[in-house]
């Protein structure tokens, strides 16, 4: 796999105004997201680091306890297994990243189709 068209892939609704399509790489797991004003993903964490990069909208992320209004640009960087939240300002887009590979439960047989 060399090129993937992500405006292909389907959308999966994980959270409640959170649309994703998703990918894996080799080593990482890719999300391009788009978001609801209001939605949020609670605060969790997990054994792989995560990367947030802001595309459109604005976002309000928590990593560790910190909190940072972020907007087109920004990216935020979840190291391992520390604890995070996302809530939506607006509406928007945001790529996540995930390494090592994250399962997806609702992705079943994709990960075969795009790795």
């Amino acid at each position: 796999m060399a090129f993937i068209d992500t405006n292909t892939l389907p959308a999966v609704e994980r959270k409640p105004g959170w649309r994703g399509r998703y990918f894996d790489s080799p080593s990482m797991t890719f999300a391009h997201y788009d978001f609801d004003a209001g939605s949020a993903i609670h605060e969790h964490s997990h054994p792989e680091e995560e990367v947030y990069e802001i595309i459109e909208g604005e976002l309000e992320i928590t990593i560790g306890g910190i909190t940072h209004r972020a907007g087109p640009g920004c990216v935020g960087v979840v190291p391992s297994n520390t604890l995070h939240a996302v809530n939506a300002i607006s509406s928007g887009r945001v790529i996540v990243v995930d390494y090592p590979l994250r399962d997806h439960p609702d992705l079943t047989g994709q990960r075969d189709r795009h790795s």
